[in-house]
């Protein structure tokens, strides 16, 4: 689909049954065809790469001249191993197996007849980003492997960015046959608020917002659709009495090596009193020769005065920069107690060589993801296993973990009569 019949259906509303009309199409559509569609958008942004930095280039110097954060920027900027990486991605996508059609049989059944579900998709999906522009390539590109459509409305910062990428994918889809409305994009010049995408719940079957915190409740207290409520950040380690200075000093530093967005970067650190070393602040010395803020609690402050304080309202939110605030706890039911309440149960750590500890502590944290004894570094694109991942991850509902292709899928039960009647 060109951008010149995008421009056409500008309002939210138009997109949504555009996208809609679309997802009735698609969702009977052919793997084979499916992944050749993503393929072929692979191969298209690949060759685009000159356009695209250039689109780039010109919202990294208005944001700069409108004073956006460094935080934003730093999102916002592409770079060619970028680009690359959302092409592998997308190349993966296009080669893996079709995640629909598969078969169960099903709970419900009534006599003289067979039931079973089949994995189907959810129909619209609506991904409003902030930022990250190479990230709605790559929801586009897992939408249509899941037989959904989507609709892009990205932040204004990267207008000229998410329009570039945009145009790309949807002459991509055009040229291999798919249904027009596969991928739709809300432009800035289209004057529409996220209020009026995610108010259309007649067409669209969920929402997935993706940035800080702020954008998530915005959307969350706007929306009359389904929301995927995800997070990113405020992860939490705990430091057991049982674990070393080197495993923490490890697991901290390689959390915050995901890039561009810290979706699992170690944040705070809980350390079991008992396990406070006399060579903690080598640690900490070390963190900050990395680049790191360190912050403490009243305590450690009180016995370090080199510390910044952690302020009571910061253990609750994210950084998302390389800032980690450590506090002491009596122990580790402490820490579970104290992670349940303010971790964004997102993915959260453990530090401990005591089988029964680890057991513990990943049983009785509320997180959608926990780590034992290894870096919760995240990769969207994993070099095991057979799926490819969004991001962040949703906390709240029935399929809690890492954005995959089996999260935009849903069952639909089917039953075959014998004819009896």
């Amino acid at each position: 689909m060109t951008v010149e019949v995008l421009d056409d259906y500008p309002e939210p509303i138009n997109s949504a049954k555009r996208a809609y009309q679309a997802s009735l199409k698609l969702g009977y559509t052919k793997g084979v065809d499916r992944s050749r569609a993503v393929l072929a958008m692979a191969q298209a942004l690949a060759n685009s790469f000159d356009d695209i930095l250039e689109a780039n280039t010109l919202d990294l110097e208005a944001s700069k001249e409108m004073a956006v954060p460094e935080l934003i920027l730093d999102w916002l900027k592409l770079t060619p191993t970028r680009l690359k990486a959302a092409v592998g991605i997308l190349q993966r996508l296009g080669e893996i197996s079709d995640p629909l059609r598969r078969v169960r049989t099903a709970n419900y059944q009534l006599e003289d007849s067979q039931s079973y579900t089949q994995l189907m998709p959810l129909g619209v999906i609506g991904f409003i980003y902030e930022a990250f522009p190479d990230l709605g390539a790559i929801a586009a590109g897992l939408c249509i492997k899941t037989g959904n459509s989507i609709i892009l409305k990205g932040s204004t910062e990267a207008s000229h960015s998410n329009h570039a990428i945009a145009s790309v994918l949807q002459n991509a889809i055009e040229e291999v046959g798919l249904p027009a409305g596969c991928l739709e994009l809300i432009k800035a010049e289209h004057g529409a608020s996220m209020r009026d995408l995610v108010t259309q719940d007649k067409y669209v079957n969920l929402v997935i917002p993706y940035g800080r915190s702020s954008l998530i409740q915005q959307v969350m207290r706007q929306s009359t659709c389904p929301v995927l409520k995800s997070a990113m950040g405020n992860c939490y380690l705990y430091w057991s009495v049982n674990s070393s200075l080197e495993m923490v000093r490890w697991m901290i530093t390689d959390s915050h090596e995901s890039q561009p967005d810290p979706v699992n970067a170690i944040e705070k650190v809980l350390i079991h009193r008992q396990a406070l070393p006399s060579s903690l602040p080598v640690l900490w010395n070390s963190l900050e020769e990395q680049g790191f803020q360190i912050k403490g609690d009243e305590e450690l402050v009180a016995e370090f005065p080199q510390l910044g304080l952690a302020k009571p309202g910061e253990w609750g939110s994210a950084y998302l920069t390389k800032t980690v605030a450590f506090k002491l706890v009596n122990s580790l039911e402490d820490a579970i107690v104290w992670i349940n309440q303010y971790s964004s149960g997102h993915a959260d750590s453990i530090a401990t060589e005591s089988y029964q500890e680890s057991r513990q502590f990943a049983l009785g944290v509320n997180s959608a993801s926990t780590y034992i004894n290894t870096s919760p570094r995240f990769s969207r694109n994993p070099s095991r296993g057979d799926s490819v991942f969004l991001g962040m991850s949703n906390q709240k509902g029935h399929r809690r973990g890492f954005i995959s292709l089996e999260t935009l899928t849903t069952a639909k039960h089917i039953i075959q009569g014998n004819g009896r009647f």
